[in-house]
């Protein structure tokens, strides 16, 4: 009872009049969340997992990077686009609890294996809406037609040049690869560890593989070619797409159409 009690308190408190967020207000809201979040993975056996709760702490991550670089660069735009999508997310495990990890839950190297995958998610899911913010700003300062109208000047009246803007993105792309290196590592040379089975190449494996080709390739070219503009942006999102379908879209799948855990 308590627990949801407090589930509902911390998601109403996502809801405020100030929709951009305070930097005070967000760490409160960041705070809240990942109380939420703890609550709505427990369980009475131990902990579940499910695409909801990966969703909501991909979302948490997100938003915490969010804040951290906002304290040395202009941010209030992402941060107000993050601040509906988290009072969202931090709800749908209510709906969705997922599945119970049993015993997985206690394997070696399954923890830090799901930390580092969730760490990735958040981060990368961050810098795939941060390359759409900059395609939105590239696309208006070229548009040549006045200046831009509506949710998308407010938008841009907040956010830094497009260089630095740049070098965000960069440094967003580098710490989810790395985290992503961490998650391919541990469960493609430790599978035994972690998910107590040999290693199997379901589409998950793949798709999490290329998905990690793309952005190391995005990197290198970045570092040897200079790359920017359109083809770090396309990279980036085509990128971020194939490891959403790894996990959260089959687990969308297996839990809300198949109805399986």
């Amino acid at each position: 009872m308590f627990g949801r009690g407090y589930r509902a308190w911390a998601e109403l408190n996502w809801i405020g009049e100030d929709s951009t967020g305070s930097g005070f207000h967000c760490a409160g809201r960041i705070a809240l969340h990942a109380g939420s979040l703890f609550i709505a993975t427990r369980s009475p056996d131990g902990w579940r997992f499910g695409f909801a709760s990966i969703l909501s702490a991909t979302v948490w991550v997100g938003l915490a990077a969010v804040w951290l670089e906002s304290l040395s660069a202009g941010l209030k735009a992402l941060r107000g686009l993050l601040l509906p999508v988290a009072a969202l997310a931090v709800m749908l495990p209510l709906a969705f609890p997922g599945a119970e990890l049993g015993e997985r839950a206690v394997r070696p190297l399954f923890v830090p294996h799901l930390l580092a995958g969730t760490l990735a998610y958040g981060v990368l899911a961050l810098a795939a809406l941060h390359a759409v913010l900059m395609a939105v700003a590239e696309r208006a300062l070229h548009a040549g037609s006045g200046a831009p109208q509506g949710w998308t000047a407010r938008i841009l009246e907040d956010l830094p040049p497009l260089l630095a803007l740049e070098r965000i993105l960069f440094r967003l792309i580098t710490a989810g690869f790395t985290f992503l290196t961490l998650t391919a590592a541990t469960g493609v040379f430790f599978s035994e560890q972690v998910f107590g089975k040999p290693l199997t190449l379901d589409h998950k494996t793949v798709f999490t593989l290329i998905s990690w080709s793309v952005f190391g390739v995005l990197l290198l070219g970045r570092r040897l070619r200079g790359w920017r503009g359109k083809t770090a942006l396309r990279l980036t999102l085509g990128g971020f797409g194939l490891l959403l379908l790894a996990y959260v879209g089959s687990r969308f799948v297996l839990e809300v159409i198949l109805r399986r855990g």
